[in-house]
């Protein structure tokens, strides 16, 4: 789960996802889990490392990651 200060910066990793054919999506942020916009980029544990290199291509800022057990 990636984290974002702001709704622009989420809202920008969900535009730029969807148009690349990233998987995961917006969801609200858990209440376990603090970060600045409440809403977070959730995706597979295993694609961590994937996202860290795309976001840093693409330019996207965001605040923290964190994996959830369920």
């Amino acid at each position: 789960m990636v984290t974002f200060s702001t709704v622009t910066a989420a809202m920008a990793m969900e535009d730029y996802c969807m148009g690349h054919g990233v998987a995961g999506r917006i969801i609200p942020l858990p209440q376990e889990i603090s970060a600045g916009c409440g809403l977070s980029w959730r995706t597979q544990p295993e694609e961590k490392e994937n996202l860290i290199q795309m976001m840093a291509e693409a330019g996207l800022t965001w605040e923290s990651m964190h994996e959830c057990m369920l």
